[in-house]
């Protein structure tokens, strides 16, 4: 058995929410909303991970289109710049 004195416990989380925790929000009996209302994630008050996982997936997923677009034209641009500056000959792609 593998010893060590040097390495602390890491400590383990725990997420424990009692069964009549009023944490979540509880809806209105008469109140009456849409069907996709009930698929929506609801998360404890107290349950902090899970909406800052929910927030970091949502900031990488963005769908960036137009800026990949206004990226591959700017080193397209700075590609032929770079060539015109150099006096690159396009000749050697034509057969004569």
């Amino acid at each position: 058995m593998k010893l060590n004195f040097f390495k602390l416990n890491r400590s383990r989380r725990f997420n424990y929410t009692p069964r009549y925790y009023k944490g979540k929000e509880e809806a209105s009996v008469f109140h009456s909303e849409g069907r996709l209302v009930n698929y929506r994630d609801t998360y404890n008050d107290n349950d902090r991970r899970k909406i800052w996982e929910d927030q970091r997936n949502r900031s990488r997923n963005r769908k960036n289109k137009e800026l990949n677009k206004t990226l591959a034209l700017i080193i397209i641009i700075l590609i032929l710049i770079f060539l015109y500056i150099i006096d690159f000959d396009l000749s050697i792609f034509y057969n004569n």
